[in-house]
């Protein structure tokens, strides 16, 4: 069958892109501006997902009050511009309703699937809002529960697609409509075999974007939020920082990984598999233009960009007894399996295994790996130290563990920094430490002043 749309693309919007009104009429003139746009992936709106996990931590009575009025009000003040607001005044009131009712439950037990199923009320929100918008502009829009599509396992507050499910799903469900019309649907949720509501942890929706332009094979993926597009920096910590105008997929998943807020961790992966470009820019100024994100770019050079990851937790595992080192390994290793513990980075000696674990991945924002059942089986096997307040701070670049005069141009910069764990030469494009959260900037500072600028 010859597709009408061959060339479709995935559009993305951010919580700050949604914000009010005013911010959700500059979007909808932005897909509207593209015939190819016939899908668009939403956040909830700015400050709705920090409302909803605090309430999911289980409130008292008036300060959870206080949070769901703070939420009516902010969705309120859309719903008020539209012209038609009693289409969906309706169905917004049972959603604020239903997050008072699981708010009040967190309250007395909380629990990650209550968390996410409490957070994903962002997103029905912000896209049943936008729904309306468009269709004040006279575009025939259709809502879609992204989790009839987006299958996960049940790993609540940061779960794992299953992309072989996705791809049927979205086939059978997604594309004979966006086929027909415009279609409006929510980032950052899922559901299990269960059924039961999922998250793909904090910033998800790039994340569901990415999922479904690889399922429905778009041409490209748009990322719209309130930069226009990523920097060699955060420029609220280095005012000088660029644009980066191309980026390689292996680059920016760096980036990303190791703290650029611009891109979800896992955004990259599935445009990878499928070598499909990612385009972000700024909803409130399209004229600026962004960063393209493909396969590669040419002659990039060797210092990229530096990313700060922060909420950083170093914990040290030291053999007490005489064990040879493999055996060592081996076992503390089989440990963090059994309790299912995230870390990415990780340094070893004969003795000792350093690990770094992150607090800003999940959904509730909290390192819930480290929990007091495997800090016991680990005690029992070696000594444990768990130092908190830190911050990953990361050097992109290409090439950079065969390059002979990096370590020198970079930890020279560093020398009255205390840094208390190196991570290099395991990829070719990252080169990281962690130091004390206090120094992370004056760090990033010092480094974009003498390789980036």
């Amino acid at each position: 069958m010859t597709r009408i749309y061959p060339h479709f693309i995935v559009a993305k919007f951010g919580g700050t892109s949604v914000a009010d009104f005013d911010a959700m009429s500059r979007s909808a003139s932005l897909v509207l501006a593209d015939k190819n746009v016939r899908l668009v992936v939403l956040s909830a709106s700015a400050g709705v997902t920090n409302l909803l996990v605090e309430l999911a931590s289980g409130l008292e009575s008036r300060l959870r009050l206080d949070k769901i009025e703070t939420l009516r009000s902010l969705q309120y003040n859309i719903l008020s511009r539209l012209k038609q607001p009693e289409a969906i005044g309706q169905e917004i009131d049972r959603l604020l309703d239903n997050i008072h009712r699981l708010a009040e439950m967190a309250a007395v037990a909380r629990s990650a699937a209550l968390c996410d199923e409490l957070v994903s009320h962002g997103e029905m929100i912000s896209s049943l809002l936008f729904v309306e918008v468009l269709r004040e502009q006279e575009v025939e829009a259709q809502w879609f529960d992204a989790r009839k599509v987006i299958r996960t396992d049940d790993t609540f507050g940061c779960a794992a697609p299953a992309i072989s499910a996705i791809a049927a799903m979205a086939e059978n469900h997604l594309r004979p409509r966006i086929e027909q019309t415009l279609v409006v649907t929510q980032g950052f949720i899922g559901s299990d075999a269960a059924g039961r509501t999922t998250t793909l942890g904090r910033g998800g929706s790039d994340y569901t974007a990415s999922l479904l332009a690889e399922a429905l094979q778009a041409s490209r993926v748009d990322i719209w939020t309130d930069v226009a597009g990523i920097y060699t920096t955060d420029p609220r910590i280095v005012p000088q920082a660029k644009r980066i105008d191309n980026l390689s997929f292996a680059e920016a998943s760096e980036m990303a990984t190791f703290g650029a807020k611009v891109l979800h961790p896992a955004t990259l992966l599935p445009a990878m598999r499928k070598d499909i470009p990612v385009f972000v820019g700024a909803s409130s100024n399209p004229s600026a233009g962004g960063t393209r994100v493909c396969r590669d770019v040419a002659t990039p050079s060797r210092y990229r960009a530096l990313a700060v990851r922060r909420q950083q937790t170093l914990l040290t595992l030291s053999s007490v007894n005489a064990q040879p080192a493999h055996r060592f390994l081996a076992d503390t290793f089989a440990m963090l399996s059994r309790h299912e513990m995230a870390f990415d980075l990780v340094t070893t000696s004969e003795t000792s295994i350093a690990l770094i674990l992150n607090a800003t991945s999940a959904t509730s924002g909290e390192a819930d790996t480290l929990t007091t059942a495997l800090l016991t089986e680990l005690s029992s096997h070696c000594h444990v130290e768990v130092e908190t307040g830190l911050a990953l701070v990361s050097l992109i670049g290409n090439a950079l563990s065969e390059g002979a005069a990096v370590c020198k141009e970079v930890f020279t910069e560093l020398e009255n920094h205390p840094v208390r764990m190196i991570c290099h030469g395991a990829s070719r494009h990252a080169l990281c430490f962690l130091l004390p959260a206090q120094f992370a900037d004056s760090a990033v500072k010092a480094l974009h002043r003498s390789l980036l600028e």
